[in-house]
């Protein structure tokens, strides 16, 4: 993580360019999960919990404006055969076999009738899930995202949304990681190359811009 004197030099260049919100924005929320909420997983995550009640809140603009909400989970086939190298490289992943029960989502953060959820094998939200495909199919040209972890599956998401086009706004605290360092970088990172890095609190600056 830059600080000080180094921090301003990388905020004040090369990585300068700002983006704006489109007019068809839509929230992607991946694999906001009991895994990383329930302190017995080995994916627990301290500052999941305040994240999701963030996620909430995003959840209920995001309806009551009629933008569209996307949901992300992780399911594989026992033994994770179709998990590939990722699987065998984090054999934690074992806690998404299907029938887990830290695979569902919570309370507060359950998909309404017909809202999208993809469910995924591998970090990015667009692999293999038509994620992609569906958003264009809508006009969405936006994508406001907040989920776990921010180092992992949210980075992966974030850099496959604008390398399809769509303008990604990270919100920073509707996001969690169990290692706040890397949190903090990875969002710095994000915001100076690839994103736009929000709050809650500046939500509306993405709802205004929507098409009435």
């Amino acid at each position: 993580m830059a600080s000080g004197n180094r921090r301003a030099e990388i905020d004040a260049g090369p990585f300068v360019g700002r983006l704006q919100p489109g007019q068809h924005p839509a929230l992607l929320l991946v694999d906001m999960v009991e895994a990383y909420l329930q302190p017995e997983s080995p994916l627990y995550c301290e500052t999941a919990k305040a994240a999701a009640t963030v996620a909430q809140q995003l959840v209920s603009i995001c309806r009551a404006n009629n933008i569209p909400v996307i949901f992300t989970n992780v399911e594989y086939e026992p033994g994770g055969a179709n998990g590939g190298v990722f699987y065998r490289k984090a054999p934690v992943l074992k806690v998404f076999d299907r029938g887990s029960e830290l695979g569902a989502f919570p309370p507060g953060l359950k998909p309404a009738a017909g809202e999208i959820v993809l469910t995924k094998q591998y970090p990015s939200a667009f692999f293999e899930t038509g994620l992609a495909q569906k958003l264009k199919a809508r006009g969405v040209d936006t994508l406001l995202i907040g989920g776990y972890s921010t180092s992992g599956c949210v980075r992966a998401s974030v850099l496959d949304a604008m390398q399809y086009g769509f303008i990604p706004f990270v919100v920073q605290d509707a996001c969690a990681d169990r290692h706040p360092d890397t949190h903090s970088s990875n969002l710095f990172d994000l915001k100076a190359k690839y994103a736009e890095v929000i709050e809650a609190a500046d939500l509306d600056l993405v709802v205004a811009a929507k098409a009435g």
